[in-house]
């Protein structure tokens, strides 16, 4: 892997998945036991005039093991399925795959452990000196990128750990299964892996991006239960995470504090909370109050009391100086290098690693960097420094425009012995994927031609309807 500057790896290109199209025997071969058995087995290495290698074929459908114990094996099997379903059969036949039952399954064990966990969950590494942690950034729904990331940085394991930042559905064609891939892989190692919400994993944004749709033309008479099992499941994705003690992540960035005034009310010292603040009396949230946030929400509200998952999950960094209002969103903030410095001094952290911003995005902000090689550096401060990680290479997947982005995406690395000095690892799309609108095999799921690029103006009136 090559150095493309002093602190960024770029990783060599990826492998050329095999393309495969005949159905799978009655007995098929047993999965692969590692992350490099699995992908001997599903990848190809092909030039651009070769003939793909076929390569052994999944287990499917998959069955829900008898004792209800997930091993590395059915994981491993499951994304070998998911990636052989992608181009060998249409998505109405993905039951054919992943029966109803088997999803309920999945989902109810994943959905059990997500409850359980804090809004921001603290992630503890100890001294063991071969620990690693892998943050990666949205991928929405860009399967083949996902399987190579976690073929590139390596599985989770013991020694490996996981932080998701969120948006793992939408815009791709395989959100359904990028989502039930990582559940998998939560339900497998719970203290190893880390799934957060993004602002996608939520009612409004699946409804205008594509999942609700993907969902239901894979499932058909079964695919409002099935959605509705997902919305269940983003309800209970946390908000944030520390890792080491020195790295906040978080999907959007940071959130405003509630503001103490004196009560009208009484001549007593009690002190009335003022949930939704004038501009010019805005300030940071603690962690504290993040832990106390309602987080079982189909859309984070805009307005009322509980505006830090919808800050957590919306805001984004500026140039400028103090917090105010997201107006471009129509909810969240915006927060200059000021209170990147301010946050990160008053928890004693050293790294901020958020999400969210893709190249469409940037392409609207000349003020911040573009996300050509997956991640941005916004703030460097006294303190540490504020990252933008964005995980989907050559995104979004479907472009009504000729001239497409091309970005690469990228995963950071943290490690030993203080897991603040981030090492960038960026990637090039996987190629060839199966083929775009034109294939009977892919869907875009919604209208990519007319909806807005990066989220912005929401539709706050269907935001409340929804909700």
């Amino acid at each position: 892997m090559s150095k493309s500057d002093a602190d960024n790896k770029v990783a060599s290109p990826p492998t050329q998945p095999s393309m495969l199209s005949s159905p799978p025997p009655a007995q098929s071969p047993a999965p692969p036991s590692s992350d490099e058995d699995f992908f001997s087995a599903t990848s190809a290495s092909t030039s651009s005039d070769s003939t793909p290698i076929p390569s052994p074929l999944p287990q499917i459908p998959i069955a829900w093991p008898d004792d209800g114990t997930l091993t590395l094996a059915w994981v491993t099997n499951l994304m070998h399925a998911f990636d052989w379903a992608s181009r060998a059969i249409l998505p109405s036949e993905f039951p054919s795959v992943l029966p109803v039952g088997v999803f309920d399954k999945l989902l109810l064990t994943a959905s059990k452990i997500l409850h359980k966990e804090p809004n921001c969950v603290h992630i503890e590494l100890g001294t063991e000196s071969r620990r690693r942690v892998v943050v990666v950034g949205d991928v929405h729904g860009q399967l083949h990128d996902v399987l190579f990331l976690l073929r590139d940085a390596g599985f989770p394991a013991d020694d490996r750990f996981f932080v998701f930042n969120g948006d793992y559905v939408d815009r791709g064609a395989w959100g359904l299964e990028v989502f039930l891939l990582l559940l998998a892989w939560k339900v497998l190692m719970p203290h190893r892996v880390y799934m957060l919400r993004g602002n996608h994993e939520s009612k409004y944004c699946t409804s205008v991006y594509g999942f609700e749709k993907e969902v239901s033309t894979k499932y058909g008479d079964n695919g409002k239960h099935v959605y509705r099992k997902c919305l269940g499941c983003f309800e209970g994705l946390p908000l944030a995470s520390i890792i080491a003690g020195k790295v906040y992540t978080a999907h959007g960035g940071l959130f405003r504090g509630t503001v103490a005034t004196p009560s009208k009310r009484s001549k007593k010292k009690n002190r009335k909370v003022v949930h939704n603040p004038e501009v010019n009396s805005l300030i940071l949230g603690s962690l504290e109050e993040l832990g106390k946030a309602r987080r079982s929400v189909l859309d984070p509200p805009w307005e009322g009391p509980n505006l830090i998952p919808g800050d957590v999950l919306w805001s984004d960094p500026s140039m400028a100086s103090g917090l105010s209002p997201n107006t471009e969103r129509g909810i969240g903030l915006l927060w200059g290098p000021d209170c990147t410095e301010e946050f990160l001094k008053k928890f004693n952290l050293k790294l901020i690693i958020r999400s969210h911003e893709g190249p469409d995005a940037r392409d609207k902000r000349p003020d911040l960097g573009g996300m050509d090689v997956g991640y941005t550096i916004d703030h460097i401060v006294e303190s540490g420094k504020l990252i933008t990680l964005f995980s989907a290479p050559d995104y979004p997947q479907f472009q009504a425009t000729e001239e497409r982005y091309r970005n690469k995406g990228a995963y950071i690395v943290l490690e030993p012995p203080y897991f603040d000095t981030p090492s960038f690892h960026s990637f090039e799309a996987i190629t060839p994927r199966p083929k775009e609108a034109s294939d009977m095999h892919v869907n875009p799921y919604y209208d990519f031609e007319d909806v807005i690029d990066s989220d912005e103006e929401l539709d706050l009136v269907s935001m409340a309807a929804d909700s």
